[in-house]
């Protein structure tokens, strides 16, 4: 699959927005440790992708009620669904100028990751923090993709090839208007339309 640039300027994948507030005192906090440890990009991008996938549990699996949307608040509070932890993610990278778009799949609902742009790499690859459990298995890579999830075809799955600059609007809608997560399960979008729609 051919990954679409939403924006064509690279610059657009380095923005703060609200969800993807990298300038925030938390998010910085959190750039700073992993870049004290990790210097160059790849080493920092990895460790941030196994921060935000190991130390950060999936809401759904932990039954966590919380329901977290900004970055800042996936990593003070030590929650979210794909989406949320996407955009912890997304802070992460751009937060230390690594190019980094919010990218979905649908199965079923909306699933929620990024793709990189890392410095001499071959393009935009995409990295799936969810968080891994038995038949889980999302590692960051640079030669291939290896998700969370594979898309079933025949069960109408599909992968999205459009690579965002900001998160889809359906995605936000769901999760500012979510009383808690077992509301937000029964709301999550099933189908993308287009970003002006």
């Amino acid at each position: 699959m051919e990954l679409i640039q939403q924006v064509p300027d690279l610059s657009a994948y380095l923005a703060a927005d609200e969800a993807v507030d990298h300038e925030h005192p938390r998010v910085r906090e959190v750039v700073d440790r992993l870049a004290g440890e990790h210097t160059d990009a790849y080493a920092y991008a990895r460790a941030a992708f196994a921060y935000v996938r190991d130390t950060i549990p999936h809401s759904m699996d932990a039954g966590d009620p919380r329901v977290t949307w900004r970055a800042s608040d996936v990593l003070e509070q030590r929650t979210g669904i794909c989406y949320a932890k996407s955009h912890a993610l997304a802070a992460l990278l751009r937060a230390r100028s690594i190019p980094t778009a919010l990218c979905y799949q649908v199965l079923g609902v909306v699933h929620g990751l990024v793709a990189v742009r890392l410095p001499g790499g071959a393009g935009w690859v995409r990295q799936d923090p969810r968080g891994n459990r038995p038949g889980v298995d999302a590692q960051f890579r640079t030669d291939r993709e290896q998700l969370a999830f594979r898309v079933r075809a025949e069960a109408g799955e599909e992968d999205h090839p459009v690579l965002y600059a900001a998160p889809h609007p359906a995605v936000l809608r769901a999760l500012r208007a979510a009383r808690d997560r077992p509301h937000l399960e029964r709301t999550l979008p099933t189908a993308l339309a287009p970003a002006g729609a």
